[in-house]
């Protein structure tokens, strides 16, 4: 049976929006059904004294739309979220945000695979780029690449360290012809633009070659 729920608090009435489903002896929402909030959103699931608790799929105004676990009216879990511009996430999810391990797949057709702290890439995961098939494997703090890494290319690869998205440190290209140049990448700031003021200088990562190794010819 469908029915508004609505409370009254110093004389205004607030709205909750619609229900159909089961209830507890409480009458509390308990069981499976579906809610329309009172902001267009659309619940149709488990509920647990009151709660979104077990499975469910909640539909967003906007067009967003997650499938998936839910615990205390919270994403928990595994669950798959739907977002407006094609981008989806399936993975692990905890206190509401991306929490765990999971895939993001991007609307351009990139993907990112590995570990999530609060919504953002943090600990180990591998950045794939659809478009020249180059992978990034290596670690992510905070959204941005940082600490030891790998860069992987068609014919060869890049192993050294990252900090803040940038290239930094020591490290060498592997080629697959059997040759390694060895190196560094330094920070050098270059003027962003024609102005000359040092709000327009910008920091970037430029490679300092040391030495090639010989290439070793299989026998």
């Amino acid at each position: 049976m469908s029915d508004s729920e609505a409370e009254f608090e110093d004389g205004q009435e607030f709205y909750f929006g619609e229900y159909d489903g089961e209830r507890n002896e409480a009458g509390e929402r308990h069981g499976t059904g579906k809610a329309t909030l009172s902001n267009g959103d659309v619940y149709e699931g488990q509920y647990e004294k009151g709660q979104r608790h077990g499975e469910g799929v909640y539909k967003f105004k906007g067009g967003a739309r997650y499938v998936g676990s839910y615990s205390r009216n919270k994403k928990v879990g595994d669950g798959k979220m739907y977002f407006p511009d094609g981008s989806v996430y399936s993975g692990q999810w905890d206190d509401d945000k991306k929490n765990g391990v999971g895939t993001y797949t991007y609307v351009n057709g990139d993907t990112y695979e590995g570990q999530f702290k609060d919504d953002k890439r943090h600990g180990d995961g591998t950045y794939s780029f659809k478009e020249n098939g180059t992978d990034f494997k290596g670690k992510w703090e905070n959204d941005q690449a940082n600490g030891g890494a790998e860069l992987i290319h068609k014919n060869h690869r890049y192993q050294g360290g990252w900090k803040t998205n940038q290239l930094s440190g020591p490290g060498k290209y592997v080629f697959d012809i059997g040759c390694e140049q060895h190196g560094e990448y330094v920070s050098i700031v270059v003027e962003d633009g024609e102005e000359e003021e040092d709000e327009n200088k910008v920091s970037i990562s430029r490679w300092k070659a040391h030495n090639i190794t010989p290439i070793t010819v299989a026998q």
